[in-house]
């Protein structure tokens, strides 16, 4: 990528690839499924001219990383000690934290964890929420959503194959049916047809995903295969279980959320939306972009830099005073 630095580093047992923009307060990017830390390729150039450091490194099981076997090496804790273990060997004693869509409980949950680390966070789709009564997967059984995504993508292997079929066609309709585009919200539903045909072809030309990055998201995903990605949904029961510790603790740094208005998976989560303000003491501020799916820091790049290093200047500023 013209203008970034791409590197390797071993942290935390494994190998993880970064993309490094700028110099500065140090700013973590977690991106969630099926991305990159390409996915960050416009916040990592406004990162670096404001400023900062900008670090986006393809997650445990994604891109350049290592890809673990086993389902049971893709548990939070794995996930947020990635996070620590990279920042300890860079050298750097204290960051920012943002995630979007599964990135964003790893950023949540480092905050938990590591206040004295990360100190400031920003979420983007999906909201903290305190750990319930019983696991996520758990209500979707009880509810009868046996052909939701998250239950569908349990079984080892299924997914994998449907997906890894044709690629560059899962990645775009993917990229297409939870974007702003789609006249009607995907439903998350997976029928008998299977996980590829859940997703829909695009109608229209997404101006926000070029050839060549639909093509950088193929390659990636055509080296890796979607296993590693997968395991972090078949962690969702075991996390639960592992993090009875955390119940009931908040977030007391300074903290933002965000998401776009047309997000397929905004009603799902608006309740935990709603009471950010009581779950997340630190809470700053929520912002609801108009006409912008889930794909908000690509679909919207602009209006996520803004808000962004608005909230970094005031909270994680990289100029003293």
């Amino acid at each position: 990528m013209r203008g970034f630095s791409e590197y390797r580093v071993e942290a935390n047992g494994i190998r993880q690839h970064v993309i490094e923009a700028g110099s500065g307060p140090a700013i973590l990017l977690c991106h969630g499924f099926p991305e990159l830390g390409y996915s960050w390729r416009h916040q990592l150039r406004a990162l670096a001219d404001a400023g900062y450091r900008a670090i986006a490194p393809d997650m445990r099981g994604y891109g350049g990383t290592t890809v673990p076997d086993g389902v049971e090496h893709y548990t939070i804790f794995h996930l947020t000690g990635d996070m620590v273990a990279l920042l300890e060997a860079l050298g750097i004693a204290e960051a920012a934290i943002v995630g979007h869509d599964w990135g964003a409980p790893v950023a949540w949950t480092a905050a938990q964890l590591r206040p004295d680390l990360f100190r400031a966070v920003l979420g983007m789709s999906v909201p903290f929420a305190r750990r319930g009564s019983i696991s996520s997967l758990a209500k979707l059984r009880r509810a009868g959503l046996d052909a939701y995504y998250q239950l569908y993508f349990q079984t080892p292997g299924r997914a994998e194959r449907e997906l890894e079929a044709d690629v560059d066609t899962a990645m775009r309709r993917i990229m297409w049916s939870l974007s702003a585009g789609p006249s009607t919200a995907w439903s998350g539903m997976i029928g008998p047809a299977g996980a590829l045909a859940a997703f829909h072809e695009p109608d229209q030309p997404m101006p926000w995903l070029g050839d060549e990055d639909l093509a950088r998201y193929g390659a990636a995903f055509r080296a890796t295969g979607f296993a590693g990605a997968l395991n972090w949904y078949r962690n969702i029961e075991r996390n639960w279980e592992l993090t009875a510790s955390l119940a009931g603790l908040g977030i007391t740094q300074p903290a933002w959320f965000v998401i776009g208005d047309r997000d397929p998976i905004l009603p799902a989560v608006r309740p935990a939306i709603d009471v950010l303000p009581q779950t997340v003491p630190g809470l700053r501020g929520t912002t609801m972009l108009p006409g912008v799916g889930h794909w908000l820091q690509q679909e919207a790049s602009g209006a996520v830099n803004a808000v962004l290093i608005d909230f970094l200047s005031r909270s994680f500023p990289a100029t003293p005073g």
